[in-house]
Formats: structure tokens, C-alpha cells, sequence
């Protein structure tokens, strides 16, 4: 049933996104465009459950389920009431009366998005009520994610952008730690009974130097102090061969643990970020 009700959703979800998009907040019907008012009057911080009616388009979804947690949203899938005009793709060429149109305000388990429904949800005809459509874990663990904001490198590097190094002498580079930059970020995510958390922490930063060569650093670096001289950087360090201008780029690439609903896995981001430096040749004076 899975399978049918999964066709049934990309094929209704591709004809809305060409021309039958169920739009919300205070809309106008139009020809084949059908509007469903999703604003509940709540003051709650997530949004609104789709198609809570009161609107003053017309158009609800009644059903009933469990929250997303703090996104104030009700997964469960709930009939489109009043039905769309006959005619609508939203029939998939069926009449009204023959079947019903849905609404799946969350898409969680499905995997299928469609733009045209951001916001208010994906409805969809089926000819029978829709069974439940299990909670994918991995979908939750990515909605975790998203809520992290993993952020790239805070670049910290001597000599520093402004400044000029000189040929030769060590190059340190680092980043600033914390849980946007560095990790640990933890984050959950939850629908229904089912709560997936994930754990993401930097496992390596790739420091392109912008002179042909790349160093890979699996610490966050140390900050150069005045004390450490002439000395190399212990953990994250480079040296110049020649004069020049250098576009310096730090890639970190983050890894994520989840684990929930049964399930476990890793997912893996990457975030970016550059300075540009100057190294000069050393000036003997006299010479």
C-alpha cells in the first residue's frame, strides 16, 4: 500500500508544482488554484498546523495527530475539506465524489517534497483513506541537523589578514571552538513517539594555502602567542617558499551520529570559509 500511496504522492506533487499549488495566509482563489488558510491564530513559536481553518478563504484539513515537536505542526495525513472545485489536477482526472483529496501537511516518512507546497503541506487524491506512513528516522536526524547551524571555520591564522609574514617563517592556523564552529552540537528532532538525536562535531579542517599546497588538520589548530617565536605550530602549520599574495580557504567537514526510532547513522556536512594573506621576502638593511 506504501508503494501505491508513494506513486499516488509524486505524481499528484509533480501536476501541483506545474499548476495546481495549494497556497495559504490569506490567498485567493483562482481558477485552478486552490487556497487553504493555515493560520490557527496560535502564538505558539512553530508554524501553524496547515489547513487549521478559520481562514478567510475557505478550505480546512480535519484530522487529527501527533506535533512535530516545536514546529507546532500536525503530521498526520487529514481529508482536504471543502474539496477542490471539479476540474483541479488535484483530482488526478478523477470527479469529485470518486475518492478524496488529502492533505499530508508534513511529508515525514514519504521522502517527497515539492516547492509549490512549502508551508502548507502536499495534498493528494487517493481513492481510500491513506494507512499511516511510518516515521523515517533519517528524516528526523536531518531536520536535527538543519537546526544546528553549523557555521564555517572562525579563521584564526598569523601572519594576519592586514599584516605581512615573511618567507619562511612557521604559519599558524586555527579555529575559534564552540558548538557552531567546532562541535559538539547535539539537536533533536521529534514526530509522534519518535525522537532522533544527533551529535555533530568537526572530524578534520583542510587548509588549501593557496600556494599549491594543502594541510589537513584533524585539531582545531593552536593560537600562535608571542611565546612560541620562531617555532612551528605543534598540531596546524605551514611554511611559505616565496613572496606573494595567498588566498587562504579552511573547509571543515563535519561529522554527524544520530541515533532514534529504532535506527542509527552518520551524515556528513562541510562548511567553508577564507582569508587572504601577504608574505614578504626578509629586508637586510645595508645591503
Amino acid at each position: 500500500m506504501l508503494g501505491a500511496l508513494g506513486a499516488l504522492l509524486v505524481s499528484a506533487a509533480t501536476a501541483l508544482a506545474a499548476e495546481d499549488p495549494v497556497s495559504v495566509g490569506g490567498c485567493s482563489p483562482n481558477g485552478k488554484h486552490f487556497c487553504v488558510e493555515a493560520n490557527d491564530g496560535s502564538s505558539s513559536g512553530g508554524r501553524p498546523p496547515a489547513g487549521s481553518g478559520g481562514g478567510k478563504t475557505g478550505g480546512s484539513a480535519k484530522g487529527s495527530g501527533s506535533n512535530v515537536d516545536g514546529m507546532g505542526e500536525d503530521c498526520s495525513f487529514r481529508l482536504l475539506e471543502p474539496p477542490p472545485p471539479a476540474g483541479s489536477t488535484l483530482w488526478q482526472g478523477h470527479a469529485p465524489g470518486d475518492g478524496a483529496i488529502y492533505l499530508d501537511p508534513c511529508g515525514i516518512g514519504t521522502g517527497l517534497q515539492s516547492e509549490a507546497l512549502v508551508g502548507a503541506g502536499r495534498a493528494f487524491w487517493a481513492q481510500d483513506p491513506p494507512g499511516v506512513v511510518a516515521v523515517d528516522p533519517a528524516v528526523l536526524a536531518q531536520r536535527a541537523v538543519d537546526s544546528m547551524l553549523l557555521s564555517p571555520p572562525s579563521i584564526g591564522i598569523v601572519p594576519k589578514p592586514g599584516g605581512v609574514g615573511v618567507v619562511g617563517m612557521p604559519v599558524y592556523m586555527w579555529t575559534a571552538t564552540g558548538p557552531e564552529t567546532y562541535g559538539p552540537n547535539v539537536a533533536s528532532a521529534s514526530a509522534g513517539s519518535v525522537t532522533v538525536t544527533a551529535t555533530a562535531k568537526v572530524s578534520k579542517i583542510v587548509w588549501v594555502m593557496g600556494d599549491g599546497k594543502t594541510v589537513v588538520c584533524t585539531t582545531p589548530g593552536t593560537p600562535y602567542t608571542a611565546s612560541f617565536g620562531k617555532n612551528p605550530s605543534p598540531d596546524c602549520g605551514h611554511r611559505y617558499g616565496s613572496a606573494g599574495k595567498y588566498h587562504v580557504t579552511a573547509t571543515s567537514t563535519w561529522t554527524i551520529d544520530w541515533t532514534g526510532g529504532g535506527q542509527s547513522g552518520q551524515l556528513t556536512e562541510v562548511r567553508s570559509s577564507a582569508v587572504d594573506i601577504a608574505v614578504g621576502e626578509v629586508q637586510v638593511v645595508g645591503q
